[in-house]
């Protein structure tokens, strides 16, 4: 009997058995996160100043590239701290780390590149595992449970056999099956179908264009997905921009709430939808502003680019940091519960190729990340898809690829969309951007 229930614990919380072991202490985390909870409203504007006030210290006296970042700083006010952007951070990460840190006592990843500026950055432990009890507190919004909820994901995938292998162990210790969305063509759409009449689902999580084009197959066969699958509880969509006829869409063709989350591998969670259907800002780790071209705040109910502050991560400043969207704030915000009214970016287009394969802008990540590598060559990157079989990567760096990285792009090229195609490669000074100053990594030239 002891022995049952042993295993049966084990595997009912395996995930949180997982960042445990390796170190993410998951239960201080959610312990800390609910103390933080606690907090009144009244008294809630006093913690996040002292947070602020606690983090960037801590930089100046601790992190080399901050404290020269903040050199020319002509007071101490908040308002003058300098504004962080991508291109700052496209620097080897040991140049970046807190004194305290090196590579192996923290969390290291690397952004998508999803703006065309991709970066490794690094969370030291407690400030991960916070990351992950946010992510618990939030879905437990929806009655699911990470450890025990399945999960179908749609995500991109590596391909390489060790990368492979590392993706499906994590989905194993994360309950959850992966699609990869490289290839959503009708027949690919349909085995995902299939896959859902035999599983006991509770949600769906994903790239918005990919499940969005999983609810239009469901909708051109009528399908609607809880009759197939009635374990499902909701949907959750990220990385791209939630359109509300899409959103109508999904709810009409999957029988279940649909999800906005908005987050950032650097970050974690920024917002998630509550059960009033509002956009909350995580206020417990993060402090989000709203800036103009001056880097002021605008009033709640204005647009502007939204900066974010993390205020755990001792490992690696982000502090004032531009994320590269813009939104606004709602008037009905308060210092504790921040919703965000309304948000502009993170939308790609989907790239259809000769064989019928559809698969959606984020592909390019997995792509282009076999050169994105620390020592920041590449700034910048867009691709370009001019015909069924063309592709142009539009670049800035300091120097041009070599021969050898643009032949392993294209090798990727192959590998993760179809053999055959033409990949162009064009360095350029300056790249064109949009009216936001935002660049798009994925731009299909195609008619519609």
């Amino acid at each position: 009997m002891f022995v049952f229930w042993l295993t049966h614990t084990w595997l009912v919380d395996l995930f949180n058995w997982t960042l445990q072991f390796k170190g993410f202490d998951i239960a201080f985390a959610k312990a800390e996160l609910a103390r933080i909870q606690s907090i009144p409203e009244d008294q809630y504007q006093s913690y996040i100043e002292e947070k602020k006030q606690a983090i960037v210290a801590y930089h100046k006296q601790h992190n080399a590239f901050y404290k020269q970042l903040t050199s020319q700083q002509k007071s101490n006010a908040w308002n003058d701290l300098p504004v962080l952007t991508k291109a700052h951070l496209q620097q080897p990460l040991q140049e970046r780390l807190s004194n305290e840190y090196t590579r192996k006592n923290v969390y290291v990843n690397k952004t998508s590149g999803s703006s065309g500026h991709p970066f490794i950055f690094a969370k030291d432990k407690a400030s991960h595992a916070l990351s992950w009890a946010s992510f618990q507190d939030r879905y437990a919004w929806f009655d699911l449970d990470i450890n025990t909820s399945k999960q179908a994901r749609f995500y991109g995938i590596p391909l390489d056999f060790m990368g492979y292998r590392k993706e499906r162990l994590k989905d194993w210790l994360g309950n959850r099956y992966r699609f990869p969305i490289f290839d959503l063509s009708e027949p690919q759409l349909k085995k995902i179908h299939q896959k859902f009449t035999a599983t006991a689902f509770e949600y769906l999580n994903g790239y918005t264009s990919s499940i969005v084009l999983f609810a239009k197959y469901l909708k051109q066969h009528q399908i609607i997905l809880k009759e197939s699958c009635p374990t499902l509880k909701a949907c959750i969509v990220t990385s791209e921009m939630l359109f509300e006829s899409d959103k109508a869409l999904m709810e009409i063709q999957f029988g279940v709430p649909v999800i906005n989350e908005y987050g950032a591998s650097e970050l974690g969670l920024i917002a998630f939808q509550n059960s009033q259907d509002a956009f909350q800002v995580d206020s417990e780790l993060l402090y989000v502003e709203i800036l103009d071209d001056q880097n002021m705040p605008v009033p709640h109910g204005e647009s502007g680019r939204i900066v974010i502050t993390s205020l755990y991560n001792k490992a690696h400043p982000f502090i004032r940091y531009d994320i590269g969207d813009v939104g606004t704030l709602s008037r009905k915000s308060t210092p504790k519960k921040p919703i965000l009214e309304k948000l502009t970016g993170r939308t790609n287009d989907i790239a259809r190729l000769p064989s019928g394969k559809v698969v959606p802008g984020l592909t390019f990540y997995y792509v282009t990340k076999s050169v994105i590598e620390e020592d920041g060559n590449v700034s910048e990157f867009v691709i370009e898809q001019t015909a069924l079989d063309t592709f142009k990567v539009i670049y800035t760096a300091q120097r041009a690829l070599t021969p050898e990285e643009e032949e392993t792009i294209k090798l990727a090229t192959y590998k993760y969309l179809e053999e055959g195609l033409r990949v162009l490669f064009e360095k350029v000074k300056k790249m064109d951007r949009s009216k936001r100053g935002k660049l798009k990594q994925f731009v299909s030239k195609l008619p519609n």
